[in-house]
């Protein structure tokens, strides 16, 4: 007799049935919503949900539902012009307390939800959005860690009390800066200098030089420690990207490491690109130094160079002001920074780390009565006509957006002012989401327009049904009942193959839906595989049962190995693959696996209810 053991029917049943409830939320399609989450990121409550929905049918703007999602309303349109319409009313209405991001809503009944199912990510080429690839300015890493090496230096030296005429950036046998130099006056003592930027740098190779201009002490990076600073460089700027479309409330955002210096940004549903490229590509920080008392800040800027000690700024409204060069916080030791009103106007309410904190007090408690600059700090490209050609150049802009007295001491807590409501609310968006470890330039921009996204996956769900029918009608004319079989075990591929993208998040895209068809052909081709060794078992004079054993058992090494060497192919796709390659690797890869399931236990489960029982079997179907 033809047998099969119970635990396979179990697993093969189970299987089945939890991939029917994951691939489910893929079956009721979607609509365009509008994602509305507090600008305080506290989540929103039934109370402001009932707020905005009365609010909008007050407007007169038409919605299917509205429900809370992790947090964060969700709001259903029948059509992309309401929810635009729907996008604008609430901006200008609630624009400081919420954040509005452009989404997709399931169809899917609100049980499903609630037991956590989503529908599969789908990707740009079919949601339609937005794809950003920037180029990471991997060098400019190394002279942000310079200066910051230039500020120890600093501190260094004035602890030791050691005398010296200036600490800038050197190039030594590099094409790029990859050390700090400290220039020292006339009788100080080099080697007590050596050994206190020894201790301040331990990690720097640190030695004496001799200048035409006197002694002095400089300290090296190693090839080794600029790679290692590039390197972290990358990853600190995806986690900070990663970070700022999170604040932005962009859903199902992609972004990822591509080649050795470049960062793609995939935001599926963006339409508003100029302010999103504004806020992700912004390399924006702030400093906090004192006011230099000791030099006239007009002289200085009729000069155009500031006193030994100093460095030279502009307010907004073009005053020049003179600050110290020692700095003593930056944004990087920021721990949250929230939009805030004050009595002034709009403010930005910091919140340093203990580091930070300890510094600011300590300065306000030696420096009563005295001014405290904040200087904001953004970096970009512009490019210039230079003897007829355009030549890109990185720009600094530098200015002061406030120059305070210091009436009290604090340390860990305290506001910025000084901003308009606009680059408040933008100033803290960036201070949250952290800065750039090194500036980013665009270099590459797409934008697929929701309506091309739908007409794709119009065409690649076409395109996936023609191909469907065609294995069917062929697979049911040529094999007869065992080609209705594996129809069947077909769609369970197919459901399976859903589930597994559901259940991992992987992204559908346009060539992914090509893997799709792929990997039915392929799991069709297993299925034609085993059903050939069943006919020539038969053609032996097998008996029908023992032929359907032997099929499987004998067709099993071949099916492997086509597999196999397939699922290498679609592995090395998927790790060194980007884009589109890297969509058709994920779904053809996992479709090899699914296949695999279902040709060898669903078929034989099947075949087996079907003629394991039969003892007068004298032929079969095929």
């Amino acid at each position: 007799m033809l047998e099969f053991p119970r635990w396979k029917y179990i697993l093969v049943a189970g299987v089945l049935l939890f991939s029917l409830i994951f691939a489910l939320p893929n079956f009721f399609g979607e609509d365009p919503a509008l994602q509305i989450a507090r600008d305080d990121r506290a989540p929103v409550d039934q109370a402001a949900r009932e707020a905005i929905e009365e609010f909008l049918r007050k407007e007169g703007i038409e919605y299917r539902t509205a429900y809370i999602d992790n947090g964060r309303l969700m709001v259903r349109f029948d059509s992309v012009p309401q929810q635009l319409r729907a996008r604008d009313a609430v901006n200008e209405t609630y624009g400081r307390e919420y954040i509005t991001a452009l989404s997709f809503a399931s169809r899917a009944p609100d049980f499903v939800r609630a037991i956590g199912l989503r529908p599969m990510p789908l990707g740009l080429d079919l949601r339609g959005g937005l794809y950003l690839l920037y180029q990471v300015d991997v060098n400019g890493a190394i002279s942000q860690l310079l200066e910051g090496y230039e500020q120890d230096v600093r501190r260094a030296l004035s602890s030791a009390k050691i005398p010296f005429r200036d600490v800038t950036p050197v190039r030594v046998e590099s094409d790029i800066n990859n050390g700090i130099r400290a220039i020292l006056s006339e009788g100080a003592n080099v080697d007590a200098a050596r050994d206190a930027i020894a201790k301040a740098l331990p990690d720097l190779a640190v030695s004496i030089v001799n200048l035409p201009s006197g002694p002095a002490v400089q300290a090296l990076l190693s090839p080794a420690q600029i790679r290692e600073r590039q390197e972290y460089a990358l990853q600190q700027n995806i986690v900070t990207l990663r970070n700022r479309v999170n604040e932005l409330g962009v859903s199902e955002s992609i972004v990822q490491r591509q080649g050795l210096d470049r960062i793609n940004v995939q935001l599926p549903g963006v339409q508003n690109s100029a302010e999103v490229k504004d806020i992700l590509g912004r390399v924006a920080t702030l400093e906090f130094r004192m006011e230099y008392t000791q030099g006239n800040a007009f002289e200085a800027a009729q000069r155009g160079r500031a006193p030994l000690g100093a460095k030279l700024y502009r307010t907004r409204d073009g005053t020049p002001v003179l600050l110290k060069r020692e700095i003593i916080v930056t944004g990087d030791q920021l721990i949250d920074a929230v939009y805030t009103t004050s009595q002034e106007g709009p403010a930005v309410s910091v919140r340093l780390d203990s580091r930070g904190g300890e510094e600011m007090f300590e300065t306000t408690r030696t420096n009563l009565n005295r001014r405290m600059g904040v200087v904001y700090i953004e970096k970009r490209r512009e490019t210039v006509e230079v003897d007829g050609k355009q030549v890109e150049r990185d720009v600094t802009d530098e200015e002061v957006i406030s120059l305070a007295t210091i009436r009290g001491i604090f340390s860990n807590q305290f506001q910025i002012t000084g901003l308009t409501a606009s680059e408040a609310r933008e100033l803290a968006l960036l201070l949250r989401a952290g800065s750039l470890a090194t500036p980013i330039y665009l270099v590459s921009e797409r934008v697929v327009g929701p309506t091309l996204g739908r007409d794709n996956i119009e065409r690649g769900i076409r395109a996936l049904i023609i191909g469907m029918i065609g294995i069917f009608v062929f697979m049911a004319a040529y094999y007869r009942v065992f080609g209705l079989v594996a129809n069947v075990v077909l769609l369970g591929n197919l459901v399976l193959l859903l589930a597994l993208m559901t259940a991992l998040k992987a992204a559908l895209t346009l060539p992914g839906i090509a893997g799709i068809v792929l990997g039915l052909g392929m799991a069709v081709d297993a299925n034609v595989l085993i059903y050939e060794r069943i006919r020539e078992e038969l053609r032996r004079g097998t008996s029908p049962q023992a032929a359907i054993k032997a099929g499987f058992e004998k067709a099993f090494s071949a099916i492997a190995d086509a597999n196999i060497t397939t699922l290498i192919a679609g592995i090395v796709l998927w790790v060194f693959g980007t884009g589109p390659i890297r969509g058709f690797a994920v779904t053809l890869t996992i479709g090899i696996g699914t296949s695999m399931f279902t040709a060898i236990l669903g078929s034989r489960a099947i075949l087996t209810l079907m003629y394991g029982g039969r003892r007068k079997l004298r032929e079969l179907p095929i």
